[in-house]
């Protein structure tokens, strides 16, 4: 699978992986969080969003459970 590129001046990429629910964007800033239970829905609504940060910071974050992981083992 391979990461989205999405036009945002807050998240850079997005990539979800459905067996696992799992949600995962790269910032901006370089930092890269998974959020999980993320139902796939979540996910294309973030992908339809006009406004991809401000769907974000409604819908997802401190919505979901989630994890900075390590930027070297991420997209």
């Amino acid at each position: 699978m391979d990461p989205i590129p999405v036009d945002s001046t807050l998240l850079l990429s997005v990539l979800y992986i459905s067996e696992q629910q799992c949600l995962r964007l790269k910032l901006r800033s370089g930092e890269v969080y998974d959020y999980f239970a993320v139902p796939e829905r979540i996910y294309q609504a973030l992908l339809a969003a006009d406004s991809k940060g401000r769907y974000f910071n409604h819908h997802i974050r401190n919505v979901y459970r989630s994890q900075r992981i390590n930027v070297g083992s991420a997209i």
